[in-house]
């Protein structure tokens, strides 16, 4: 099939775009006709399986029946679960990378990465299908703080001045609050007492990473804002340090709402647009100019919609709880 420019594949892709899985159909297209290698876009199609999966079930009622800024907290759970699939697939198609990633000491490298590869997608399966998605996220939240215990505390313990050390362990742990948000949503799964405690930690995991990046965007604005990883904002991007510092506010005032647990479910809803607006006006973009790029574009897209999906979660996780304690009497004791 011979290349065809984007432009004209989307002129002719989005009027079909009637539901989630005509937009599968669109990407699927769109990566056939560029010729794009089977390892570049697996993961793209993992996402949008997962994300499409996730439109279809059941979000349409739960997005219908929400009101304002509620309607984007639904989208929480499905934001998170997309890009956990793209690393899920990441881990098939760079595996020997991946396995260069398993402390020495564990044996079987490669086994690993490709378990929790399908670990990865499996649990994104499940949240997104709305099936055993509580245990599923609990099992995913525990199995990135494995990450983090093994990989990132032994990583900054050797190098703590490296910067890029403390922010992806970090962006690890509150991704883990994430899935334990999710987990917390899930009334079937657990008792009361056990989904206010999972509130908790999650909130914890995501307040201290959340104002952590914030400070670090004050300190690196040239760095493209969300996770300040390595990667400088492009050129393109007007006004880059009103991006920078306004990140940074909006991360530290969220983060520190979250810590002392003040307008939580406001905080981390405001967080999370803003996050998810720079998913929109920053890295769709830069992978739409070059998708191969997995590296310096997709995973960039994955980890910012990540964090977005993370704090939506939260903020999901965080309405049930406002709901609990309004609903809870207060009993005054007799003096």
């Amino acid at each position: 099939m011979p290349d065809a420019p984007l432009s004209l594949i989307l002129l002719t892709a989005v009027p079909s775009l009637h539901n989630a899985g005509h937009a599968v159909s669109w990407i699927a297209v769109w990566f056939l006709r560029a010729a794009i290698p089977w390892g570049v876009w697996l993961p793209y199609l993992s996402g949008a399986i997962v994300l499409a999966l996730g439109l279809n079930t059941g979000l349409r009622q739960e997005f219908a029946h929400a009101r304002g800024l509620d309607k984007i907290v639904t989208l929480g759970p499905i934001l998170l679960a997309a890009p956990v699939a793209v690393f899920g697939a990441e881990h098939f198609t760079f595996a020997a990378i991946v396995a260069g990633m398993v402390p020495s000491w564990i044996p079987g490298h490669l086994f690993w990465a490709l378990f929790v590869g399908a670990c990865l997608i499996g649990s994104a399966l499940s949240i997104a299908v709305r099936k055993y998605a509580g245990p599923s996220a609990l099992l995913l939240g525990i199995m990135i703080c494995l990450f983090v215990l093994l990989i990132h505390i032994p990583g900054i313990a050797a190098s703590p001045g490296k910067r890029l050390l403390w922010v992806v362990g970090l962006r690890d742990l509150a991704f883990a609050g994430g899935a334990f948000s999710v987990a917390a949503t899930q009334a079937e799964a657990w008792s009361p007492e056990v989904r206010q405690r999972l509130v908790t930690i999650a909130r914890l995991f995501i307040a201290v990473p959340v104002t952590f990046l914030g400070v670090q965007q004050f300190l690196h604005p040239e760095l493209a804002p969300g996770v300040p990883l390595a990667k400088l904002t492009p050129l393109w991007l007007p006004a880059h340090l009103l991006w920078a510092f306004l990140t940074g506010a909006v991360f530290v005032v969220a983060g520190l709402c979250l810590i002392v647990n003040k307008e939580a479910r406001l905080a981390a809803t405001w967080l999370g647009l803003m996050v998810l607006l720079l998913v929109v006006v920053l890295y769709v973009p830069i992978v739409v100019t070059n998708p191969s790029d997995i590296g310096n574009g997709l995973n960039y897209l994955a980890d910012t919609l990540l964090l977005g999906g993370t704090v939506l979660a939260l903020a999901g996780a965080a309405t049930w709880e406002f709901l609990v304690r309004a609903h809870t009497p207060v009993i005054v004791a007799a003096m």
